[in-house]
């Protein structure tokens, strides 16, 4: 086992006590002079690890995890900010760094990123942290992960394909602060049956897209997580919002200043294989709610 020199040891402890008063910026900073030094840090649900880096490099990727459930897990701590803003790569990582840009940072938000691509080298982003999980997984996995390392009071699980233009994350704080509601976001459906559902004005809807939503972490540590089966993106948010609305809480609509770009997983699959994965996603949430009417708005009493 390589013996930590103490002088790193001495930038780690600074470097947590710069995460502890929110000063991310100077957490990279310390970071990026333990990898020059040769060693890497791991943060995990006690406290920071160092380990000697691969052998020839001074700047080691982060670790790709085999499933979600391996990553460091963060929601039984207090919140230590006020935001996780969270990413999936799939491929297209300029879509997230451009969302992520229009996002903007602060010390009351954190960005995650869930690279669950194919690429060699992750998202080179800084003040964001990057998690990276092997391609199959697919993407409930890659948004369990993120979860997982969610670090704020307010979890938003932001698609690459939406651009921020304006501020977008107050007025979700806002439609948040009411107990009664438990998802919102600006992109919301309807049913009246569960089998066809259809976009929304809201202001209560059935379910919440995963363009963008939004929902306080004290769901996560109440045990809130994506069924995995669903490894293509369809249907897997509004499995999530009926999983919500079980709890006995609302969705909501919260309109917010976004710019939607092309999606580009939809647009880079080809018609016939995207219509199988998502006919089989929809089967999949049939299966677990097709009982679940009371559940809709238009069957409230």
């Amino acid at each position: 086992m390589t013996e930590i020199p103490e002088d790193v040891r001495r930038l780690a402890a600074r470097r947590e006590q710069a995460r502890r008063v929110r000063d991310f910026a100077q957490a990279d900073r310390l970071r990026d002079r333990i990898r020059e030094a040769g060693f890497d840090v791991v943060d995990t649900p006690e406290g920071p690890e160092l380990a000697a880096a691969p052998s020839g490099e001074t700047r080691a990727e982060p670790s790709v995890y085999r499933r979600s459930g391996d990553v460091p897990s963060l929601p039984d701590r207090a919140p230590a900010v006020e935001f996780s803003v969270q990413w999936v790569v799939q491929g297209w990582p300029e879509d997230v760094e451009r969302g992520i840009r229009s996002f903007g940072a602060g010390p009351d938000v954190q960005h995650v990123v869930v690279d669950a691509s194919a690429s060699s080298a992750p998202p080179d982003l800084r003040g964001v942290e990057v998690v990276r999980l092997p391609p199959a997984l697919g993407w409930a996995a890659a948004r369990n992960a993120g979860l997982r390392r969610a670090a704020g009071r307010i979890v938003v699980l932001v698609d690459g394909s939406v651009e921020a233009a304006g501020d977008v994350l107050s007025p979700l704080r806002s439609a948040l602060e009411d107990p009664t509601v438990g998802v919102t976001g600006p992109f919301c459906l309807m049913s009246d049956d569960l089998r066809e559902f259809r976009e929304s004005e809201g202001p209560e809807v059935d379910a919440v897209e995963g363009y963008l939503m939004a929902f306080r972490r004290e769901l996560v540590e109440g045990g809130l997580r994506f069924d995995e089966r669903f490894r293509f993106y369809r249907t897997a948010d509004v499995e999530v919002s009926f999983q919500i609305k079980a709890m006995g809480l609302r969705a909501t609509i919260t309109p917010v200043p976004v710019v939607r770009h092309e999606h580009r997983m939809w647009a880079n699959t080809p018609e016939q294989e995207r219509a199988r994965l998502s006919k089989r996603n929809f089967y999949r949430f049939l299966d677990r709610w097709r009982g679940r009417t009371d559940l809709l708005v238009s069957n409230r009493s």
